[in-house]
């Protein structure tokens, strides 16, 4: 049975939760395995209610589903606690909810440092969420971060806390100006959410392996997008983890030959949010359409999304980087309405043509769209649940994206509930 990963081709914000949701009925397990709290999902169910996730798997949604927080994911205990009280008081059952106990912890002092690193900066700032996420991740890789499992051991807790003020408070004061931490008040804090959410801490690799020995699907979502990852991505406006399909293997612990299929969520426009190259974006009045049209703001910071043409040049990239079998595009129903629909097919980088992402940053940034117009259709597609209920102008659309994007549209989003889906193809096969 199948490991399938749902992965961002674009920069973000493409509609993940939408196509996690879609599968959430026919998988047993959905697994969270990078990023933190600086990213969201909104899925809106039949009935008209939606949800917003920061953090916790879109599969908690469905009932029966066993939701995974991966080794590779950023744990803010108390955003975490939020989120399930939240989601528990509009009646949700979050019972099946795990967390791996090699994550790892947001700790207040991560928040801190984000947050006035990000001020300092200044014009040059990356343009992060200002939640600790990058922070976090630095102490990770640099050995001395905080894990989950470390709040079943208080002796080891301290120990660690107590190590990481040593030198972050001199950080925060003799650099930044700002006030001292407390050892004793972080670690009581700490504890204090632990106490709420032990039950959930488990080896959740075992677990994993176990439900696929068994015949079960397990569904791997990303947060964030292709072009945010921190290695194949717009570096350095780019997150600080992988979000491509590669970082689905390393943030759960499920190993490259288990994974059967690799879906990736286009938009049939672009957006992005925070600083870094766009080459299609769009800074006029059709800009501003489609953002008010597609309700274009973030769904954990509330920031504006910057809005472009779709871009053929990142689909391709994204097929390639991430190895995927299926697209599914998004939001095709905000282009109803437009006589044309500029598609960006190649750039022009100092008077030469390419049809691949410039390799250098200072290219990227230098890239100037080579459009193609499609002719656009002035239907209301959102109640078409077929590909040949379709305006002929949108079908032709849908098919010309596929040709230049690298891999199959298996599936077509036509509005933001659960139900306004096309599904050409089964999306948890790979051929």
């Amino acid at each position: 049975m199948p490991a399938v990963v749902v992965i961002g081709a674009q920069w973000g914000d493409e509609g993940k939760g939408k196509a996690t949701d879609l599968l959430g009925d026919r998988v047993q397990w959905v697994v969270r395995y990078q990023g933190g709290n600086n990213a969201g999902h909104t899925v809106v169910l039949p009935d008209g209610q939606d949800f917003a996730l920061h953090l916790i798997p879109s599969g908690i949604l469905t009932p029966g589903v066993t939701n995974v927080i991966g080794n590779g994911v950023v744990v803010d205990p108390g955003v975490l606690l939020d989120e399930l009280a939240g989601l528990q008081a509009r009646g949700v059952d979050t019972s099946r909810l795990l967390v791996s106990s090699d994550a790892h912890l947001i700790m207040p002092y991560h928040v801190a440092i984000d947050r006035v690193t990000e001020r300092y900066l200044g014009k040059s700032k990356i343009g992060t969420t200002g939640r600790g996420i990058g922070p976090a991740y630095q102490d990770k890789v640099s050995r001395v971060g905080v894990r989950v499992q470390d709040l079943l051991d208080e002796k080891i807790l301290r120990k660690k806390i107590e190590a990481a003020l040593e030198f972050k408070n001199q950080l925060l004061v003799k650099v930044y100006n700002r006030k001292a931490m407390d050892v004793e008040q972080v670690l009581d804090g700490v504890l204090a959410h632990a106490s709420e959410f032990s039950h959930r801490i488990a080896d959740t690799r075992l677990l994993l392996n176990q439900a696929l020995d068994s015949g079960e699907t397990v569904l791997l979502e990303g947060s964030q997008g292709t072009l945010l990852d921190v290695d194949h991505g717009t570096y350095p406006f780019v997150t600080s983890s992988n979000p491509t399909s590669g970082g689905a293997c390393a943030g759960s612990g499920i190993g490259p030959t288990r994974i059967t299929s690799v879906i990736g969520i286009l938009k049939a426009y672009t957006t992005r949010v925070g600083s870094g190259p766009f080459p299609t974006e769009l800074h006029d009045d059709m800009g501003e359409r489609l953002r008010r049209t597609g309700g274009e703001f973030g769904v954990t910071t509330g920031r504006s999304r910057r809005t472009g043409w779709f871009d053929a040049v990142i689909a391709r990239y994204a097929a390639r980087v991430n190895g995927i079998t299926d697209y599914f595009l998004t939001k095709l129903d905000v282009l109803s309405g437009h006589d044309k629909v500029p598609v960006c097919v190649a750039y022009e980088v100092d008077g030469k043509r390419t049809e691949e992402m410039p390799m250098t940053q200072t290219d990227l940034h230098h890239a100037v769209p080579v459009y193609e117009e499609l002719p656009g259709w002035g239907e209301d597609i959102s109640e078409c649940r077929s590909f040949e209920e379709l305006p002929a102008n949108a079908r032709s659309y849908v098919e010309h994206l596929e040709r230049i994007s690298g891999a199959r549209m298996s599936a077509i989003g036509v509005g933001p509930g659960r139900d306004q889906t096309i599904v050409r193809h089964d999306l948890t096969r790979s051929s």
